[in-house]
């Protein structure tokens, strides 16, 4: 069974732009570490909650979007050995070229790793 790793961010609106074009240049990277698929999604109704909520959960205020956004992976063996790579990457420089700008506060993205534990439909 594969291993995800989950990801949600706010990101300011007005950067949509930014986010996708970001998403493409470092997706198309873990994708070459072994990475089985990538979905990035923008925040269409993400409602407030009771106690608790994606919104709160990243401090996303008025002008921010919350993006939930997942990496599928073949298994953490893969996983563990594409994160070491890119690791090395960002240490060594790989990534000086690269608009390496992140269109969002890094500091209020929530995130974790997951194995699957049921998987129903699919491909």
């Amino acid at each position: 069974m594969s291993y995800i790793d989950g990801f949600v961010i706010a990101v300011p609106s007005a950067n949509r732009d930014s986010f996708v074009e970001h998403a493409r240049i470092f997706d198309t990277i873990i994708m070459e570490q072994g990475a089985l698929r990538i979905v990035e999604c923008w925040g269409d109704q993400v409602p407030d909650g009771k106690l608790t909520d994606f919104r709160r959960a990243v401090q996303a205020t008025d002008e921010e979007t919350v993006c939930f956004s997942w990496i599928e992976w073949p298994d953490k063996a893969t996983r563990d050995a594409g994160h070491a790579r890119m690791e090395a990457m960002m240490k060594d420089g790989t990534f000086a070229g690269a608009d390496t700008q992140m269109p969002f506060d890094g500091k209020r993205m929530i995130y974790g790793g997951f194995a699957p534990v049921l998987e129903l439909g699919g491909k």
